[in-house]
């Protein structure tokens, strides 16, 4: 029997897409076996620093990575949003799922929506960049460090130790949580994440056999969008730790972009929206990113960069 070995990280969000993952690759594939190989990285070891002190996203990962090239491994299933720019040699990206609700979601205890929020209520969150964007709407709230996977998040805004979490929609949805999202927050006032919504596949560059076992699962639509919100990122230097918020809309020939680059404490914020043709995404995203760059983007992330 044929076989695929998937490394997924161990919290539940990172298991169900890695069984969705291995489930969809059966169905597809007659008498293919799919097996999880569960790895415990860095960002689920370290979780009382915040991640832009330890090194931002790509902890996530390296040991997943770490497991394929060692032999553990076949492929590893990432979120998208938490996948740098650049990946390390000897690694590729050949399949980006279809992609799920790219919104963020507002879940607040008493389903109270973000500019109803009291003045002084407490919102938990890891990420600058709902950082910077919750303060720029609403700086009359209080934004503290929130790490963790979604259960423990949820639990945390449960027991009273905040007023309101922000959480990525398609967690969620992925798993079975609809019911505690208070508002969908519109993309274009808060910006997501690039990659946000969309499950990457990554295996050893040049392994044909895995290549066309997985090529089925790969999605145009979100490949385009992914792509023009990764080159923005790369042009601008700023990693998954950085406050910048990219979101493509791929509609049929053309692309709509919106880009965002903002200090932590949400008093400069820097947008740019443009529309370019869905085949040169990428083109798009640098295009965007120079116009925040013409706006004095490359200050902000310098000063984030080196901690002032």
């Amino acid at each position: 029997m044929e076989s695929i070995r998937i490394a997924t990280r161990g919290s539940l969000l990172a298991l169900w897409q890695a069984r969705h993952v291995a489930a969809r690759l059966e169905e597809l594939h007659a008498g293919l076996r799919a097996d999880l190989v569960t790895v415990r990285t860095q960002g689920d070891v370290w979780l009382s620093t915040p991640l832009a002190e330890v090194g931002g996203k790509g902890l996530f990962v390296e040991r997943l990575e770490r497991t394929m090239q060692e032999g553990g491994a076949d492929v590893a299933v990432h979120s998208m949003k938490d996948v740098p720019v650049e990946l390390a040699e000897g690694f590729e990206l050949p399949v980006l799922c279809a992609r799920e609700d790219p919104r963020d979601a507002l879940v607040s205890a008493d389903s109270a929506r973000l500019d109803s929020l009291p003045r002084g209520a407490v919102v938990g969150t890891s990420s600058l960049r709902r950082r910077c964007q919750i303060l720029a709407l609403r700086p009359d709230l209080v934004v503290r460090d929130l790490r963790g996977n979604v259960d423990t998040r949820l639990r945390r805004l449960d027991a009273g130790d905040f007023d309101a979490v922000v959480l990525a929609v398609a967690g969620l949805l992925r798993l079975g949580r609809a019911d505690c999202i208070a508002e969908r927050l519109d993309p274009e006032r808060f910006v997501p994440a690039g990659g946000q919504g969309v499950m990457g596949i990554e295996c050893r560059s040049g392994d044909e056999r895995v290549r066309s076992i997985i090529a089925p699962l790969h999605d145009g639509k979100a490949a385009a969008e992914v792509a023009a919100e990764r080159a923005m990122n790369r042009r601008l230097g700023g990693g998954c730790q950085m406050p910048v918020g990219a979101f493509a809309q791929c509609d049929g020939s053309e692309i709509r972009m919106a880009g965002l680059v903002a200090r932590a404490d949400g008093t400069c914020v820097l947008r740019e929206r443009r529309t370019g043709p869905a085949s040169a995404p990428e083109s798009l995203g640098v295009a965007v990113a120079e116009g925040l760059l013409a706006q004095g983007a490359g200050d902000i992330i310098a000063e984030v960069s080196s901690g002032a």
